[in-house]
């Protein structure tokens, strides 16, 4: 066992008061449009890093970069980047239209009273087909814009059944670097995680669609929204969520999308091989600071951890939770401190990783338990902040379309998260069993 070194925790602190201290000076002080993404990242790692770095003399430079590179050749880590990259070119080859062909389809079919429950359907939908409830969002909420100018339904109502929507499928996607994050970082399975989720999300996607239900009842319908579509290109998002479900390997599973995705869009001319591969290139460049994030939180946390870091956050998780439904509880509230701290689901899991897996081998949780904790809280509290990449791509779609909202309008209706948590709360509570303790003295 490792000496408790409290000290060893200050480049968490650095980080956080770097980015955090920023994001909020650059979005709130200084009134910069989408300040928190404004604030290098990378940049605030690499000054955490090198705090870790002056610490402990009694180790050589050398010594601590062979600690660093142990931590980020880990075989979780190496998987992680892999599939990140995947996921991207994935999401690069089929675009936007595909999204907007479901959303529009489904406007056209079902009457204009149900157009919010369709749009809290259709970015489910969405979000866990591309894996990314950003992404869900840009594409979205345009779209619910235009029901709220047609149909007279409320625009921050719309707006958090997008946003809603778009959480669920950022905690169940295969594809989701949320997901990837947590099944790698504890060591399970994407469809055991999947299955552990399920039984929590779905309960909370169907009370939302109910409450969207009713309050839709509330509303005097003037007109709907109607666009053409070509349901087509739907195919590549439902093979990979076919495969994934199914349990295929999640490389094969991103391998056939890829695969079908760039026939469909060659062979119906969609786009040409020139731009096929100029998308590719773009996706997979849009996951180059989620992996290098993921390299540099992986040797910090090697650093934190040999300096007795952990063992110390870990003391004090072991005095206030007992037993594992409290074991479960702080690994929640870990990882949703490290979102509020972040305003980055990924980023927060990323760092909880290291440190919930020595908790879930300290309280006898599973890893696809802690898997599912990780990701659930993490959107939960990614969700409702005003200060996240979500929220903040919500307000500057539906500003750049003339039409004025806050986030502070918004957050009263993201009734998906407020129901996610209560979810998680039922399953943890109905956690049997005391506290088994299997730690290894090394």
């Amino acid at each position: 066992m490792k000496k408790l070194n409290y000290i060893a925790l200050l480049p968490i602190g650095v980080f956080l008061v770097l980015y955090l201290g920023l994001g909020i000076l650059f979005e709130y002080v200084m009134k910069i449009p989408m300040g928190f993404d404004n604030v290098p990242i990378v940049v605030a790692f690499l000054a955490a890093i090198l705090t870790a770095c002056l610490q402990n003399p009694k180790l050589h430079f050398d010594q601590k970069l062979e600690i660093m590179a142990q931590g980020v050749g880990d075989k979780n880590i190496i998987t992680m980047l892999l599939i990140f990259l995947s996921a991207g070119s994935f999401v690069g080859i089929v675009g936007r239209s595909s999204a907007e062909s479901v959303a529009y389809c489904m406007l056209s079919l079902i009457p204009a009273r149900f157009s919010v429950a369709v749009l809290f359907v259709v970015a489910c939908f969405v979000s866990v087909a591309m894996g990314t409830s950003v992404g869900t969002i840009t594409l979205l909420v345009p779209i619910a814009a235009a029901v709220s100018k047609a149909s007279g339904f409320d625009l921050p109502f719309c707006v958090g059944s997008v946003m809603g929507g778009a959480m669920f499928g950022d905690n169940l996607s295969f594809i989701s670097d949320t997901t990837i994050a947590a099944c790698n970082g504890q060591g399970c399975k994407m469809k055991d995680k999947f299955r552990e989720n399920f039984g929590i999300a779905m309960p909370a996607a169907a009370a939302t669609l109910i409450v969207i239900l009713i309050l839709s009842f509330q509303t005097t319908i003037k007109g709907h929204v109607s666009q053409p579509y070509n349901l087509i290109q739907v195919i590549p998002y439902v093979l990979v969520l076919i495969g994934g479900v199914v349990g295929i390997n999640v490389f094969l599973v991103l391998l056939i999308g890829i695969g079908s995705g760039a026939l469909i869009m060659l062979i119906g001319g969609y786009v040409e091989p020139v731009e096929m591969l100029i998308r590719m290139g773009n996706g997979v460049s849009g996951m180059f600071e989620t992996c290098m994030v993921a390299i540099l939180v992986a040797a910090m946390c090697a650093l934190i951890r040999e300096y007795g870091g952990f063992e110390a956050l870990l003391g004090i998780i072991r005095k206030a939770f007992r037993g594992r439904r409290g074991g479960q509880l702080g690994m929640g509230l870990l990882v949703g401190a490290m979102d509020i701290a972040t305003a980055n689901n990924t980023v927060a899991i990323v760092m909880a990783n290291p440190i919930a897996k020595e908790m879930a081998v300290e309280y006898g949780i599973t890893p696809r338990k802690a898997a599912s904790i990780l990701d659930t809280f993490s959107c939960i509290f990614q969700g409702v902040i005003p200060y996240g990449a979500q929220m903040l791509v919500a307000i500057s779609a539906v500003n750049e379309l003339g039409s004025q909202i806050s986030a502070f309008q918004v957050m009263p209706r993201l009734y998906y998260p407020m129901f996610l948590l209560i979810s998680s709360l039922i399953a943890i509570v109905g956690v049997k069993g005391r506290r088994r303790c299997y730690r290894k003295i090394r």
